[in-house]
């Protein structure tokens, strides 16, 4: 860009810029009141930082931590390339629709995000310790989603990959689909409705979990959990279930394959293949099983 064209942030009136293509770093550095149409961030850090009141439209990102302080930033039927990684950090009251964001380590200590009709294809360590979040209709593909973030309402997700959402608080996922080993970890006040979860040891350190209507496959999954509910859920291809969970709750439609060694509660279920009592591990009077 000519420096004649270059966004004057004291500018006080709203701006609407077109079909442009930026480089250099920090090229709306602190834009204020701005629309941009179908343009392009080429080479050049920060382009949007600081900014404030911005609305982008079939825009492209194509360099590194574009959207980084900002507030009040509308993004729709755009995209990142994979270089425009840690693209959205610190950064409040944000919503993106209709987006592709193929980079890694987005959204970072980020508050109010909300991210509609979107694909996240290149999703490693995303979302991480951000509060206010919510998701609709995405698909997800990356280890470490949504770590230490809290305050989440979650619908229509598909998501694969690992150690999701290990730390979150205040999680509410409907009717989603997610194959993720070590799912749910170190969490508290989880809530999943109407979902399929397919991974090796769910919800291990967990505290207040609940599954409504959902199916589960799992290997040692649900264990060392406090306060377990599940309500009218079917746990298939799962083995070594429920081993140190304290206080379960648990309404089961289906058979399960083992259980090991329950911590105590109630389990309510059509039939335990194989229930693996270890007396120097586990006081099954504890546990009231139903079968």
């Amino acid at each position: 860009m000519q420096d004649e064209k270059r966004y004057n942030p004291f500018s006080r009136k709203d701006e609407e810029i077109r079909n442009e293509k930026f480089t250099g770093e920090r090229a709306l550095y602190r834009g204020r009141n701005l629309k941009v149409y179908d343009s392009v961030f080429f080479d050049g850090e920060s382009p949007l930082k600081e900014s404030r009141d911005i609305e982008l439209f079939g825009c492209e990102f194509q360099w590194k931590y574009p959207i980084w302080y900002s507030k009040n930033v509308h993004l729709q039927n755009s995209c990142f390339q994979e270089m425009a990684r840690s693209g959205v950090w610190y950064t409040e009251n944000m919503v993106i629709e209709d987006c592709i964001i193929g980079a890694p380590k987005n959204f970072r200590r980020c508050k109010n995000i909300t991210i509609k009709r979107t694909s996240l294809p290149i999703a490693q360590e995303t979302l991480w310790m951000c509060d206010g979040v919510e998701l609709s209709e995405v698909s997800v593909k990356g280890d470490y989603f949504g770590m230490n973030s809290e305050n989440i309402k979650v619908d229509r997700m598909n998501l694969f990959g690992n150690y999701a959402f290990d730390g979150a608080k205040n999680l509410e996922i409907r009717n989603s689909r997610l194959m993720t080993k070590d799912c749910f970890w170190n969490c508290e006040n989880v809530t999943v409705y109407d979902s399929h979860i397919l991974g090796e040891y769910l919800g291990w350190n967990t505290k207040n979990l609940t599954f409504v209507n959902c199916t589960i496959e799992s290997n040692q999954g649900l264990c060392y959990i406090e306060n377990l509910k599940m309500e009218n859920c079917r746990l298939i291809n799962t083995s070594l279930a429920f081993e140190y969970a304290e206080n379960i709750d648990a309404d089961i439609t289906s058979d399960i394959d083992s259980v090991l060694n329950p911590g105590s509660g109630e389990i309510r279920v059509k039939e335990i293949k194989e229930l693996i009592i270890e007396p120097d591990n586990c006081d099954i009077k504890r546990t009231n099983i139903i079968c």
